[in-house]
């Protein structure tokens, strides 16, 4: 609401406020009578004063109104001269209409701001400790109490106080609030229009202003009403500011609460932001240096303690009190005229963020904020998809995908819930918050690919006449991001062909039973068996490359070329094992039942005086796939890990089988067919076979039930998810959820089950590895059939065949125990295996 100015309420009262030059003359002479009157009292004498005498000051308040401000010695000691009376006790002795005319006189400058003669600072008020923004407080002679109240001050103060007419007094103390609005809000435009406050605050500062022009017109009509109106009374001032005092005390109430959370003594620290922003000009470096080594220094925490009110924090505070004073029509008007300038430089960045991904926010006032120190660059080694989850995010700690998940929040204002400066979110944006987001994100990402950004739609990237409240404002939210989101989605989709590379990398790492993998596990056979430190990866690669030249047919041929060989510096298991007991198992998994694990400890890991086994080739072999941007947001290093981690668990199951499968067609051979006299070799040979049979069939069941009970099935749903699907970050959701799920499913994320079965797979293995020792032993018990005096050796054959026995048909207990127990407890995706491993006697 602007600030009232005085209207004539007829044509003929224009003519009362001209006067005629024998009532200006009157007027004159009636306040400088007054004047002289009171100088003469004070014994105010030029010459003896020392003053030039050749200066004659002008004594008309009408000619030179600035005249009567000029401090001379008599007025600042008024004891020094004269009948030791101070000079305001002349109010008490002249009549009411001259003291009307001296008060009037004081309150038009006392509205600006200027101390008075009558009307002085309150003796409350303090220059050096109040805050300028909480305003000057006036006070007149009757403000100050009774008779014996005024005379212990004025023992205090030296001087005697002066004293007005009550009748006058008591109209005086309801307009001189209007001085001390005025002054607080002037401080506050002062203040905040330092360039570290942000454009909100400006364009805030910048409306105030222009209303206070209306109060400044208003106080210049009201002076010159009182130069040349007879009839202009205090009765008539207070009637004229009156409605503006309503209007001052509404943006009073606002700049206060703006100032109250600032901490404005620790300008010199926000100054250090300016000179920040000036050096980078000047490419020296400055905020964005700045920036970057506070996200090196403290990833996710963008506000510091002193944050000011600023940015969105601006908009929201002016937005809920336009609510809680919704049934005053005239704090409604004036607060939404005020949302609206402060709320344009914010549209302003919202909407070239939104239309053009570029984030132009010098003084982080927008509720997206940028880590510099995360680029496209660290693509090739982020494990933790960083750069599409924290290159852009949400200054509040809200992310797209969990509406409740905090990330990075920073810290409430003391005493409420509201976020300070930029994380701050205007209330009328909180539903749009996201989408948001997410527009500026997909066009950073198809400007980062080097494509030209251009809007479809009819809102210009800077229109200054939209504003919060406007439709228009969030229709053109709605359509940036669908135009974002349809442009990034295609470009994925089709020109950069997602679906066949999702296909590609299911038959690549998943597909344990396709030809490439056993044709590679032929052809490397000798490489496999060295060490992972010695195994050629060169070699290697060669022949993953004629694996895949003999093998592969149709689209799988064109991403060929992506697929490379490489060592893993660590085991599966005991990697797996790892993570798991340092960032806790899905669902609260351990500890759960009351497994034990004897061998693992409790969680699973190897006790301290188990030393780490020398890693072999085909323990630590696993496969890499090259993307490039913006195809890597998808397939990002994450999401190659968990293709890895799933290669390498198939890959040792295929390798079980095939050593077992080796182990079986050795023992078709004479030494384990032949026909012997020796019911204890028999014996012997037949636990031999039955042992390899139920390893064989525990490897087959487990290798049978991930690819067709959990991989098969996990990709159908991916496939229909990714034909409907309608955002970004649906289709990246999707993708990772069905690597977790596939994870989850295939009994890699609990440290129980993962224990279990990796001794069981390692028993596997190592009975494979001791076929040739078994079948020497087999030849000797063949010939020593014959010998008369019997087989020295089947003892030690039985003994070495227990130790097999017992270790595979403990951990086969204890892996069944597991998945029974999660079987029933889960969703039941492990029921199927329950089953598989039933039909396997644990002997």
């Amino acid at each position: 609401m602007d600030p009232h100015t005085p209207r004539t309420r007829h044509a003929g009262r224009k003519k009362s406020l001209a006067l005629s030059t024998k009532e200006f003359t009157k007027v004159a002479g009636t306040i400088a009578s007054a004047r002289r009157s009171r100088n003469l009292e004070y014994g105010i004498d030029d010459e003896r004063n020392g003053r030039d005498p050749s200066f004659i000051a002008e004594t008309s308040f009408v000619k030179a109104p600035l005249n009567s401000r000029v401090p001379s010695h008599s007025y600042t000691t008024p004891r020094a001269h004269g009948k030791g009376k101070s000079r305001e006790e002349s109010l008490e002795s002249v009549s009411l209409d001259i003291q009307e005319a001296l008060i009037l006189e004081d309150l038009l400058f006392v509205l600006m701001g200027i101390e008075g003669t009558h009307i002085t600072f309150h003796p409350d008020y303090s220059v050096e400790d109040d805050d300028p923004i909480r305003g000057i407080k006036f006070a007149v002679s009757s403000a100050l109490g009774n008779d014996y109240v005024r005379f212990i001050l004025s023992e205090l103060s030296g001087n005697d106080l002066p004293s007005i007419d009550p009748s006058l007094s008591d109209l005086v103390e309801r307009i001189l609030p209007l001085a001390t609005y005025y002054t607080g809000i002037t401080s506050f435009i002062e203040q905040r229009s330092h360039l570290e406050y942000g454009l909100v605050n400006h364009a805030l500062c910048a409306s105030i202003r222009d209303m206070l022009k209306d109060y400044q017109t208003l106080l210049s009509q009201l002076e010159h009403a009182f130069n040349t109106s007879p009839q202009f009374s205090l009765q008539k001032l207070w009637f004229y500011v009156h409605p503006t005092l309503h209007t001052l005390s509404l943006i009073y109430q606002l700049t206060t609460e703006l100032a109250s959370d600032a901490n404005v003594d620790n300008l010199s620290s926000l100054s250090s932001d300016s000179d920040d922003a000036r050096n980078e000009a000047l490419g020296l470096g400055g905020a964005k240096l700045k920036a970057v080594l506070s996200d090196l220094k403290n990833p996710g925490l963008d506000a510091e303690s002193n944050i000011p009110v600023k940015g969105g924090e601006v908009l929201s505070v002016i937005y809920d009190r336009m609510q809680n004073m919704s049934g005053d029509p005239a704090a409604l008007t004036l607060y939404g005229s005020l949302l609206r300038a402060a709320g344009v430089p914010y549209v302003v960045m919202l909407q070239e963020w939104i239309n053009s991904g570029k984030l132009h926010d010098p003084w982080e006032e927008l509720c997206v904020k940028e880590s510099k120190s995360i680029t496209k660059g660290t693509l090739d080694m982020d494990y933790v998809d960083e750069y599409w989850d924290r290159r852009y995010t949400l200054r509040d700690g809200s992310t797209a995908g969990d509406s409740k998940r905090k990330t990075g929040m920073p810290t409430p204002r003391g005493g409420s819930s509201r976020l300070p400066g930029g994380a701050c979110i205007p209330p009328v944006l909180e539903g749009w918050k996201h989408k948001i987001l997410l527009a500026g994100k997909y066009l950073n990402v198809i400007r980062e690919c080097g494509i030209g950004v251009t809007a479809n739609h009819d809102t210009p990237v800077f229109d200054v006449d939209i504003s919060m409240e406007d439709e228009k404002f969030y229709k053109s939210i709605e359509d940036a991001y669908s135009y974002a989101n349809r442009t990034l989605l295609d470009m994925l989709l089709r020109d950069q062909q997602l679906l066949p590379r999702l296909r590609s990398l299911k038959r690549f790492f998943f597909m344990a039973q396709s030809f490439f993998v056993t044709h590679l596990l032929d052809q490397a056979q000798s490489e496999l068996r060295k060490s992972s430190k010695t195994a050629s990866v060169l070699k290697l690669q060669s022949l993953l490359d004629l694996a895949l030249n003999t093998d592969l047919h149709g689209e799988d041929t064109m991403f060929r070329e992506d697929v490379k060989v490489k060592m893993a510096s660590h085991g599966l298991y005991d990697w797996l094992l790892k993570i798991i007991s340092e960032k806790g198992a899905i669902g609260g998994e351990i500890g759960e039942g009351g497994i034990t694990d004897s061998a693992h400890g409790v969680d699973g890991r190897r006790n301290k005086d188990e030393k780490p086994l020398m890693a072999l080739a085909i323990d630590a072999l696993t496969l890499d796939y090259q993307v490039k941007f913006p195809l890597s947001l998808v397939i990002s290093r994450k999401t190659i890990l968990q293709y890895q981690l799933m290669f390498r668990f198939l890959l040792h199951l295929k390798h079980a089988e095939q050593t077992l499968s080796s182990m079986w067609i050795e023992q078709k051979t004479s030494p384990w067919r032949a026909s012997v006299q020796h019911p204890e070799f028999e014996k012997w040979r037949l636990r031999v076979f039955l042992l390899r049979s139920r390893m064989l069939a525990f490897v087959q069941q487990i290798l049978a039930f991930v690819t067709f009970e959990v991989l098969e099935p996990n990709w159908r749903n991916l496939e229909v998810k990714l034909e409907k699907v309608t955002t970004v970050d649906q289709l990246l959701r999707d993708h990772s959820d069905f690597l977790d799920t596939c994870l989850k499913e295939a009994m890699l994320t609990s440290a129980r089950l993962l224990s279990a079965y990796s001794r069981m797979i390692t028993t596997c293995s190592t009975f494979a590895v001791y076929s040739a020792k078994f079948t020497a032993s087999a030849v000797k018990g063949v010939a020593a059939a014959d010998d008369p005096d019997g087989d020295p050796e089947m003892e030690k054959r039985w003994d070495f065949l227990y130790k097999f026995e017992k270790n595979f048909s403990h951990w086969f207990s204890k892996h069944l125990d597991c998945v029974q127990y999660y079987a029933s407890s889960d969703n039941g995706s492990l029921l199927p295996l329950v089953m598989r491993l039933s039909s396997i006697k644990a002997g």
